[in-house]
This record gives C-alpha cells, sequence and structure tokens, in this order.
C-alpha cells in the first residue's frame, strides 16, 4: 500500500506538467505550490526567491527558468480566476522543492522526482550520449562522466574536511552503503564476484554506471550548497544522497545496484588514449 502511494504522488508531478505553444514543459507554480501543499501562495512565494537565488548561484539564466505569466485557476462552481504567476522549467522545480519545507513527506517525494528527473533530462540533452548507440559505448562515456565528476566530488569533499586518503575511502563508502542498501566497497566486490585489484565501476553496466553518477554529482551539490562543513556531515550527506537515489530506484521498480550483472572490464573497451583517465 505505501508503494501505490508513493506513485499516486510522485503522479502528481507529472499530472500537473504542461506543455507550451512550442512543446517547451512547465509547471505553473500555483499548482506546484498546491501539490507540495502550501496553503498559502504567498508562503510559496519566499520559496521561489530562494530558487532564484540558488539559480544564480549556478550560473544559470533566471529567465530562462522562471517566466512570469498569468494562471488561470478554477474555483467553487466553476468560476475562473486569473492570477500573477509564473511557468517553471524542470531545474526551477528542482531548486524550489530543494528549498521548499522538507517536514512534507511530498516535499521529499518531489525532491527525488525532480532531482532524477533533473539529471536525466541533462543526459538526455547531451549529444554525444544521444548518438551512441550501443551499451558499450553508453558505459564508456559514463564512466569518463564519472571519472570527472569524482574529481569534482574529491574538491567538494576536501572543502568540508575530507583531507586524508583514509577519511576520503571512508567518505566513498558511506555512499556505496547509501546506493547499495549497507555494502561498502569490500562488500560490493564479494557480491560482485571481483578481486580486490579490481575497481568497482569498471565493471559496471550504463544502468549501475548512471546511478552511481547521479549519487556523486547529487552529493557535490548538496555538500556545496548546504556549505557542509566536518567529515561526519560529509559521510552522513553521502549516504543520504545514496540511500535516496536507491529508494527512488525501489519507487520507479528498477533492480537494485548490487543485484545487476558484473561486465567485463571497461578497460576492454576504451581507447588506450583515454585508459590512463579512468582511475577514479
Amino acid at each position: 500500500m505505501g508503494k501505490e502511494i508513493t506513485k499516486q504522488a510522485l503522479s502528481v508531478f507529472e499530472q500537473i506538467r504542461q506543455t507550451d505553444e512550442s512543446g517547451n514543459e512547465f509547471w505553473a507554480a500555483r499548482q506546484l505550490s498546491k501539490a507540495l501543499e502550501y496553503t498559502d501562495f504567498r508562503n510559496f512565494l519566499s520559496v521561489i526567491e530562494k530558487a532564484k537565488e540558488a539559480c544564480r548561484n549556478s550560473g544559470q539564466e533566471v529567465g530562462h527558468h522562471l517566466v512570469e505569466f498569468n494562471e488561470e485557476i478554477t474555483h467553487g462552481k466553476g468560476a475562473v480566476q486569473v492570477y500573477q504567476s509564473y511557468k517553471l522549467s524542470r531545474y526551477a522545480c528542482y531548486l524550489i522543492v530543494q528549498n521548499a519545507d522538507p517536514s512534507k513527506e511530498i516535499v521529499a517525494l518531489g525532491q527525488s522526482y525532480f532531482a532524477v528527473q533533473t539529471r536525466l533530462q541533462e543526459i538526455r540533452q547531451m549529444d554525444e550520449y544521444n548518438r551512441l548507440s550501443s551499451e558499450d559505448e553508453k558505459r564508456l562515456f559514463l564512466r569518463n562522466e564519472m571519472a570527472k565528476h569524482n574529481i569534482q566530488l574529491a574538491a567538494a569533499a576536501k572543502d568540508a574536511g575530507v583531507v586524508e586518503p583514509i577519511d576520503y575511502a571512508i567518505f566513498q563508502n558511506h555512499g556505496y552503503m547509501g546506493l547499495y542498501g549497507g555494502l561498502d566497497a569490500k562488500a560490493i566486490h564479494a557480491k560482485k564476484g571481483l578481486k580486490k585489484s579490481q575497481q568497482i565501476l569498471d565493471h559496471m553496466g550504463s544502468t549501475e554506471l548512471a546511478a552511481n553518477l547521479f549519487r556523486a554529482t547529487q552529493t557535490e551539490e548538496k555538500i556545496k550548497r548546504e556549505k557542509i562543513k566536518g567529515k561526519q556531515k560529509a559521510n552522513k550527506t553521502h549516504f543520504e544522497v545514496g540511500k535516496k537515489v536507491r529508494k527512488t530506484i525501489e519507487e520507479i521498480g528498477g533492480t537494485m545496484p548490487e543485484n545487476l550483472p558484473t561486465e567485463d572490464s571497461i578497460k576492454k573497451l576504451e581507447p588506450k588514449t583515454t585508459r590512463k583517465n579512468l582511475t577514479k
């Protein structure tokens, strides 16, 4: 029953998604506020302002993601009134739910929904990724992305206070444990039948790599956005993000990452010129 309720709640965000005359998707701010259980739109406006600030801080043009427009609202007995509102992009919705009241269960569900969907949209919009047709090509692409973002994640973790190599190994294990249902790197090796010298990421298929890429990028963003400091807080953040990704996989009926098949080493596929880059 709980899983059905979760799916129904997540479907709310799809139900209120609209498309303009140019075919661009958007969410109307007043509809979204009701979906997120804000009874007074004035309270929701403060969340929108925080989202605008986050948008600017991320280097994005606010006007590309939050556009003022007149939204029609139907009241009792079919009466229609027009109110000032915003057309919100998927990215704007993502920023809004990140700044909304976290005590609301629907907000937590919205965070999972828009975070996952925003990241998937980013991948789909990558011209290079869209040109890929085979599983091997997708593995190579995502493994390279994983290498780049692990470097960025390490930098964010270092700023948070994760400095020594042993501390970073512990930090990484927390992310794995969140995503893999409590399994750390050693346990994942055992589960996947890998030797100690073999890198876990090199033996993942595209689905598992995508889940780990999402874990890494969202942890990096959360550490930076919330200005997290201290090893314990950084570890907790990595674990919580990994756990949220796992929960999302479960909610959409996906296979848990520890149960996905172990692939041949990606080093058999990659060009020799790029092999040295896949060490993270």
